[in-house]
């Protein structure tokens, strides 16, 4: 296989790694799927629709995931990212109550995140946490890029919703 395409697959699947890793899914599990998504994308190549291949790769890797989740009787769920931890902890301003402060948000976070419907959950976590464009998003999720910025919109007004009703103000 030529560089080019090997190029093309890397940047995609580096994408599709850091969002699996935003909804939960283990380092090890993460691999696992990007490494097999990737191998279906080779053997199914001459099949796959050049102008949708972003939104069918992500598709693979995501119904991969929720094949593991239901196999292990788990829930995907946010996760709350192990490194920044770390990296605030590490860092020369830290204060132990700045840490405190930020872990607690991150878990208010992610359970407001838990009560939207999955569609306003992936697209907040692929705009916000992955920090992908609409354009990027549309070649994802496969619509077209008003529908995902209406889509946005409708998220973050029930995630404020739902931010509110928990009392997190």
């Amino acid at each position: 296989m030529g560089n080019e395409l090997e190029k093309l697959f890397a940047d995609k699947m580096a994408v599709i790694y850091k969002y699996l890793i935003k909804i939960g899914c283990s380092r090890a599990d993460a691999e696992d799927i990007v490494q097999d998504t990737f191998l279906k994308a080779v053997i199914y190549l001459d099949a796959i629709d050049s102008s949708k291949i972003d939104s069918w790769l992500f598709k693979v890797a995501l119904n991969h995931y929720y094949d593991l989740c239901r196999k292990n009787k788990r829930h995907p769920l946010v996760s709350v990212e192990i490194e920044s931890v770390f990296n605030d902890i590490l860092a020369e301003d830290y204060l132990p109550e700045k840490y405190c402060l930020d872990n607690e948000k991150r878990k208010q976070v992610s359970r407001v995140l838990e009560e939207l419907k999955p569609t306003y959950r992936n697209l907040l976590v692929l705009k916000y946490a992955v920090g992908l464009s609409y354009r990027e998003i549309t070649n994802i999720v496969d619509v077209n890029e008003q529908t995902v910025r209406t889509y946005l919109y409708r998220a973050r007004q029930k995630f404020r919703d739902i931010w509110r009703g928990f009392n997190y103000e």
